[in-house]
Formats: structure tokens, sequence, C-alpha cells
């Protein structure tokens, strides 16, 4: 039987020449066609081995590099290359902005056709390591192994982790000793708990035969110094439990929120499971601006707490508002725009599809004394219908952040619909808004546009556009 023929191919002693969708860095192969690389920036010189060969373009890896690039850094965390959550922490930060606002105008450009003012320069964060407020981590009783450690015959020891799962493979989980992205006593708790854990003798969990004691690991802290540390257990065992949490309590006595979960289901989420707090409150609180949201295991709150308030003083300087309009907030979460708007509007309605975001919504602008919103639960397609205009008003203002697919159709043609003067949109996803511009650029003219970092290390970038009625 004859063997197929290897797809694969070597280029030798070719430039890196930009950065693309998804953080992965771009060269050209001697025929033209585009090679896709995960592990090179611009400027680099490489040999590159092919691994994937579509019509157009090809996906490869370096597996030499003849000259390094002059936007290069240090990688500061040992765990670079092999963890895939910081991508782009050997590039130079500045230029890591130059990629991110080039990537937002040329989705705003070639995909939307859009036409575009002079665009405001990307808000670079101060904080480039240790921003974010939420961290979620796996247990596994058999840590993912390094080629090296798999080739030598040296007693490997203990197998436990906890740390973050291998991209693209389920079952694989990195330990990991220091994380750069969130402050301590994130890796202090999450070390000792590991540690703990091994001299007790409890199980890691195995995800293939869905056994062990130890699931997950999510610690939230806020800008006010509160932290949230929940434990996701497997099997249900009050002792071994309790012996843990116990720990945690008295080795931490700093935190405000100690939860737990029993989830035996398939997935590790705790969306449709009952938390339970061990200990403390079973929430923490976040502060913007004299504003205090309420937090629990559930919530969805931005995950870097410095550059949401300046996301969100941008998105209220573009409405413009003057204390006369009436605002919707359309997929307003858990309501955090519509609060830190409704100061200076005359009125805010906010829409979201999930119940406990809108219960959370309500009950943060009740804690803080905000009556002049409006809360409502529904899919948007379907809830932000005729009817609801006729209930609600004719809104002046529109913003709208919604997720990365972007809005519905339907949505949309229902702002093109009640024609709002303005509308702003925040979006995690330029190319998906580009989309959704285009649908609007006969009636909307772009105003302004404004790309705000939120994610340093990584390819990810929010941006946010003005529109106003043509």
């Amino acid at each position: 039987m004859s063997r197929r023929k290897s797809k694969r191919k070597v280029f030798t002693n070719i430039e890196v020449v930009d950065a693309g969708a998804k953080g992965k860095s771009i060269a050209k192969a001697d025929d033209g066609r585009v090679i896709f690389l995960n592990n090179a920036i611009p400027g680099d010189v490489v040999d590159i081995q092919t691994h994937k060969k579509r019509k157009s373009y090809f996906e490869g890896k370096a597996i030499a590099f003849h000259k390094l690039s002059d936007k290069r850094t240090e990688p500061k965390c040992e765990h670079f290359g092999t963890c895939g959550g910081c991508k782009w922490q050997s590039m130079d930060y500045q230029f890591q902005l130059e990629y991110k606002q080039k990537e937002v105008e040329n989705n705003l450009r070639r995909l939307g056709h859009l036409e575009l003012p002079e665009v405001s320069p990307i808000l670079g964060s101060k904080k480039q390591y240790f921003y974010r407020n939420k961290m979620e981590f796996s247990f596994s009783d058999s840590r993912w192994l390094t080629p090296e450690e798999i080739a030598s015959d040296e007693d490997l020891g203990d197998r436990n982790a906890l740390g973050f799962h291998i991209p693209g493979m389920w079952d694989k989980i990195l330990n990991i000793n220091k994380c750069w992205l969130q402050e301590d006593p994130s890796n202090a708790i999450r070390n000792e708990i590991r540690v703990f854990a091994i001299n007790n003798n409890l199980e890691f969990f195995n995800t293939r035969q869905q056994s062990g004691l130890l699931r997950t690991l999510m610690i939230r802290t806020s800008s006010i110094g509160e932290i949230m540390v929940l434990v996701q257990f497997y099997k249900d065992d009050d002792a071994q439990r309790n012996l843990l949490l116990n720990h945690i309590k008295e080795t931490f006595p700093e935190i405000t929120s100690l939860l737990y979960v029993v989830n035996q289901k398939g997935n590790d989420t705790i969306y449709d499971q009952e938390v339970i707090c061990f200990s403390g409150r079973d929430h923490i609180f976040e502060d913007m601006e004299g504003l205090k949201f309420k937090i629990n295991a559930k919530s969805f709150y931005q995950t870097n707490s410095d550059q949401a308030y300046e996301l969100y003083k941008i998105t209220r300087d573009f409405a413009g508002l003057t204390g006369k309009e009436l605002v919707y907030d359309l997929y307003t979460g858990t309501g955090t725009i519509a609060q830190f708007v409704a100061k200076e509007a005359k009125h805010v309605v906010g829409v979201e599809a999930l119940p406990d975001a809108i219960k959370a919504a309500k009950a943060n602008a009740q804690f803080n004394g905000i009556d002049n919103v409006d809360f409502y639960v529904g899919d948007m397609k379907s809830v932000f219908n005729d009817s609801f205009i006729a209930e609600n008003g004719q809104p002046d203002v529109i913003i709208t952040d919604p997720p990365r697919d972007g809005m519905h159709k339907d949505v949309v043609a229902q702002i093109l619909k009640i024609a709002p003067k303005r509308v702003v949109y925040v979006s995690c996803n330029s190319a998906t808004q580009a989309r959704d511009l285009a649908l609007m650029k006969e009636d909307y003219k772009i105003i302004k546009t404004q790309a705000v970092d939120m994610f340093p290390q990584t390819h990810h970038v929010e941006n946010v556009v003005l529109l106003e009625k043509r």
C-alpha cells in the first residue's frame, strides 16, 4: 500500500512581515501564498515548516531563526511558548498597540468598506501585566509533560497540576508556577492550594475518567482589594472539602468571599450549578467613579477593571449626553454602562438576554440609588421590537455592546427603523463590528472611532465607534 505524500513543506529564510487576525504572524511564500505562524513576530527571518495547506495559504511553525526582529522583547513568564494565554509577550508593547490599531482600521475599511474620519490613537493600558481581575485554573492528575521530560529516564515524580489547558488539548493541563496576569495574592493562593492538596492526598481531577475531588479554581479580585475564591469539586466528600476550605480560610484571612460548587456534569461550567458560600459574603464589590457593583461567582464584569473605566468614559463621551436624552443600552449585561451614563441622561433602558445578569443590574442600581434606569430581560432580536419601543419611548441615543458575534441582523434593522440621533457601538471584535456598520452606512456616518487595549500581551482589542444620523 502506498503512503500518502506528506503535505508538509519547509521554506527557508522567510521574513515575517505582519501580524494578523487571532494573533498570528504573517509571512509570504515564494509563490505569493500567505503563511500564518504562531511562534514568530514581524521582522523575524525564519525557516518555516508547514503543517496545513489550503488553496491560498499555509499554516506553519518557525523551526529556525536567522534574524530576530527589533520589535522583540524578552518574555517575563517562564511558561511563555507553552501556555497559550499571552501569545504576544515576546513583542514590545508599543508594537502590540500598533498592530492592534492596524487590525481595527483594516477591518473597518476592508471588511466594512467604511469611510473613516481621522482615527484616534489606540488607548494603551497603564498596566501591561497583572491587570486581570478574574482567573480560572484547572486541576489535573496528569500534568502536561515537556518533550524533554518525556524523553528522560528520570522519575518524574508528582504528576498533579493546577493551571491552564494546553491550546487545542482539552485534557492536558500545564502546571503554572507564576502567572503574570493577576496581582497577588492570586499566585500565592493557587500555589498553596496545590501544595496542600498534594500533601494531604486530595485527588486531582482526571478528565478522561471523570474522577477525582478537585476540578477547577476561580480567583476574582477587585480594585478596592476584595477577593473571591471559588473551588469546584467533582467528588462530594464533606471531610476532604472542609479540610481544604478551612485551610484556605485560615491561611488567607483577607479573602472576602470563599465559595464552592459540587459539579458532577460532563463539563465544568458553573452557570447551572448551585454556588455555596463557605465563608464571608457570597459576593465582592467593584468600585467605579463612586458606583459600587456587586459581583457574584456568575457575574460578568470586564476583566481589566482599570481599562474598563477608560472604555466606559470614552463610551459616555461619545454619547454626548446633556441630561435630556432617553438612552437604550443594548446587551447591557449587569448594567454597568447603563448606570455609568445614567447621571448624564434623562432615562436609560437596558436590555439583556441573561436573567441573572438583569437581576444583578437591578440590585446594583438600587444599591447605588439610581432611579432613572429600567432593565429588561429577553433575547435581543425578539424583545427589541416595535411594542418595546412604544412602551419605553423613542431613544435619542443607543449604546450597543454585543458579544463577539456582533448584533443580529434583526437588531440592526430595528436600530435603522427607529433611527436614533446617535449610536455608540462598543465591540470586542472589530470584524463583526465592521459587518454591522456596513449595514448602517447609508443611514449613519462614522464620526469617531477609538480602540482601547483591554488585554496587553494578547491580540485582543476593543473598539468604540460613534455614529450620527445622516
